[in-house]
């Protein structure tokens, strides 16, 4: 199976579209933050701690040069809908999956990023949780292409396939959902599981990465 990245995902499939609107007030979307780049990155990125964002590393590559971007020209605005926010912050560092060559956008295994912020956002922090068995039901949302500025969540997928610290699943996502969140339901509230990073050239479904961070 073919692999596009999904900060190059042209669309979604005619009758495969399974994402609604989600309200960005509400848990677990008010975890959510829209992560934006001075060099014209759009992407989705969630509150590990009230200063740290989870995203993908590709989603920090300046587009034109194949470079990371200064942390100070990344942004995260929390509670993003129809070009208003609650909150904003600017990148202040950055952490890499290892082994990330921001030239390749690669590899996959290494595609995560945590944004450490200048000043805290608002928005309950997610922890992590172990990802489950195939077939465990997951959430994904991301600010996309087709809908940039409202929020959309596929909330009827599922795990695939689990070999950390790769995940498929079968959400329906596109261009500026890369970095969402794939979160999980668990008794002390959603967690999550993985970060989006690819989707499938067949249709629904795509690939994510389980980060090495703290939970």
């Amino acid at each position: 199976m073919g692999w596009l990245w999904l900060a190059m995902l042209p669309g979604v499939a005619a009758g495969a579209d399974q994402r609604q609107p989600a309200d960005v007030a509400l848990p677990p979307w008010n975890s959510l933050v829209r992560v934006q780049t001075e060099a014209g990155g759009r992407c989705t990125g969630a509150l590990i701690a009230p200063d740290r964002v989870l995203t993908a590393a590709h989603c920090l590559v300046a587009p034109r040069t194949g470079v990371l971007v200064q942390p100070g020209r990344t942004h995260a605005l929390a509670g993003y809908d129809r070009g208003e926010f609650r909150a904003h912050a600017r990148g202040l560092a950055f952490t890499i999956g290892p082994g990330f060559d921001p030239a390749r956008r690669g590899p996959a295994e290494a595609d995560w990023a945590v944004i450490r912020l200048a000043t805290p956002l608002p928005g309950p922090a997610l922890s992590m949780a172990a990802p489950g068995s195939p077939g465990t039901p997951i959430w994904l949302g991301g600010w996309q292409q087709d809908r940039a500025h409202a929020l959309l969540a596929d909330t009827n997928c599922r795990l695939t396939s689990v070999a950390p610290p790769l995940l498929r699943h079968d959400c329906t996502g596109t261009r500026g959902s890369s970095g969402g969140p794939l979160l999980v339901r668990t008794p002390a509230g959603f967690a999550i599981v993985g970060v989006a990073v690819a989707a499938s050239r067949d249709g629904a479904g795509g690939l994510a990465v389980r980060p090495r961070v703290s939970d």
